[in-house]
């Protein structure tokens, strides 16, 4: 797309997105003394919370987890309600922030970036968007978010569909009613496990459509009581720092034992445990070989099996929603409230796409195996181009006219997850390289803003240019990266984490597994003054 031509406007600092990360670099550079705008495609804050408002929309890391550790007053006076908060309270926290700190004057929203190019004789990007501002910035940011690019699947036919469609990465805000209507949703990830009970409740007739069946615990949601709340925010400073030192950022309350040395009597006992009462990504953390091992990872997946088995009635559906091809962690494990029991309910059916692939879609409704049903309405739940769509959705261009697509044709490589060698000066906040979506996003968007914002301000203070990574140590980072991941469950499988997902995105793994030692690593590059970084010096003038 071409970018239109006007005015052009210098800054210090342009920051891509207003969602966690987008907020708090606008907060940290302001402190700074510097000129820094964000531009947010969206009409307000929030990122993902922004646009995921499907029915049943909630985050799966714990709330008081779930938020930002950077002011002590923002911890004690904000009070979360349940254990894990809806979008709706996560929205409304992140406009608190905003206007706590009075970041919306610096935000330009309804704007979205269709190009950045590097300029190599000022050394400062300059940056386009759709609605034709023109800026120019020494430092670029994406603060674009690991989830934030729908993943829109096409059929034949698709757009003669009269009904309505839906997509739950882009909800209607003031909500939909399904009442009395035939609904068709077509996935089975977070969103759609999430959803399917919700929309349920209303419909009169529901036909999910699974491609792949994912394994999902019961969240065990409740209200937070006040005296918990209470307690945790007296010791907030411990709290944060015990959740810090996890090895994904959050609290798994892990049995540092391993599945295949306890009893099957223990094991059965712990398992049951964290099914009723601690819920979610918390059974990740029954025993310390489960994402390590695959015997130990075989016991949790089979505790799953066994419970789908007895809660759904129908040996068919029962059959087909049993995870079998891969490994429990290897895609995100989901957090529901009734889902398998959902498939118990006269009205609502289940459509194995792997023996009945969805052929067309016509005007009425969907075309699959040999069958066709028709629907009112179509939800899509098929997730995002995760991880670097919306990266690539911007047209970079660094050094010497390298496009950031062609880099990346096949796969990601960045250093750290912070920088890319050819592309100076741009910063991307839980990017490739980095433990990113495998961690409380909260806290690994804090320590990559606080390192971004420290690295900005040094090499400001030692009359640097330019910043940026080299090729041979992000290429050692990479592969240390893999070796990582490859003694772990995470790579066994195809998923949304390795792009699997989206036809025709390459496959790779580009996580960093393991986020206390990353944030010891990130913290050492800093304090040894940016090693294995290219570092160009300023020219003096006259």
């Amino acid at each position: 797309m071409t970018m239109k031509e006007g005015p052009v406007r210098e800054l210090d600092v342009l920051v891509v997105g207003a969602g966690f990360a987008g907020l708090y670099i606008l907060h940290r550079l302001r402190q700074m003394g510097l000129k820094a705008l964000v531009v947010e495609q969206a009409a307000g804050v929030g990122g993902t919370w922004y646009w995921n408002r499907y029915p049943g929309a909630r985050c799966d890391v714990e709330s008081l987890e779930y938020s930002y550790k950077f002011d002590h007053d923002l911890q004690q006076e904000w009070t979360w309600s349940e254990r894990y908060a809806t979008q709706p309270e996560i929205l409304r926290y992140l406009e608190h922030v905003a206007d706590r700190f009075a970041l919306r004057p610096d935000i330009r929203f309804n704007t979205r970036v269709i190009g950045a190019t590097f300029n190599e004789e000022t050394l400062r990007w300059n940056i386009g968007t759709e609605q034709g501002d023109q800026f120019s910035a020494r430092f670029f940011v994406a603060a674009t978010g690991c989830l934030s690019l729908p993943n829109h699947p096409t059929y034949p036919g698709q757009s003669s569909f009269k009904g309505k469609v839906r997509y739950t990465s882009h909800w209607p805000h003031k909500g939909v009613d399904f009442t009395g209507k035939r609904v068709a949703v077509i996935g089975t990830g977070s969103s759609a496990i999430q959803s399917i009970p919700v929309i349920a409740d209303q419909a009169a007739q529901l036909t999910v459509f699974q491609r792949t069946p994912n394994f999902s615990v019961p969240a065990c949601n409740r209200p937070l009581n006040a005296d918990e709340v209470a307690k945790t925010k007296v010791g907030y400073d411990h709290f944060r720092e015990h959740n810090l030192a996890q090895s994904f950022g959050f609290n798994l309350t892990l049995r540092n034992e391993s599945a295949q040395e306890v009893s099957a009597e223990e094991r059965a006992k712990e398992f049951e445990r964290r099914w009723t009462q601690l819920g979610g990504l918390h059974f990740l953390g029954a025993f310390d070989d489960i994402l390590l091992d695959s015997e130990a990872n075989g016991l949790a997946a089979d505790i799953i099996r066994k419970k789908i088995r007895e809660i759904v009635k129908d040996p068919r559906k029962a059959e087909l929603l049993q995870p079998t091809d891969h490994p429990i962690g290897c895609k995100r494990l989901c957090s529901d409230d009734g889902y398998y029991a959902t498939f118990n309910l006269p009205h609502v059916d289940l459509v194995d796409l792997r023996s009945e692939a969805i052929s067309g879609i016509d005007e009425n409704g969907i075309h699959f195996g040999e069958r066709f049903s028709e629907f009112d309405e179509i939800v899509y739940a098929t997730g995002f181009d995760a991880l670097t769509g919306a990266l690539l959705k911007m047209n970079v261009v660094g050094r010497d006219g390298r496009r950031l697509n062609d880099e990346w044709m096949h796969g990601p490589h960045a250093y750290l997850g912070l920088m890319i060698e050819g592309f100076p000066n741009l910063f991307t906040i839980t990017g490739p390289g980095s433990p990113a979506v495998l961690t409380n996003m909260a806290m690994a968007i804090e320590d990559h803003v606080d390192w971004i914002s420290d690295c900005i301000q040094h090499v400001t203070e030692q009359s640097v240019a330019a910043i940026e990574a080299v090729a041979e140590p992000q290429q050692e980072w990479m592969t240390h990266l893999t070796e990582i991941a490859e003694a772990t469950q995470f790579t066994g499988c195809n998923s949304w984490y390795s792009g699997s997902n989206v036809p025709e995105k390459p496959k790779a793994f580009a996580l960093y597994v393991g986020f206390a030692n990353y944030r010891k690593h990130i913290a050492d590059v800093a304090r040894n003054g940016y090693p294995d970084f290219c570092l160009t010096p300023e020219v003096a003038t006259a």
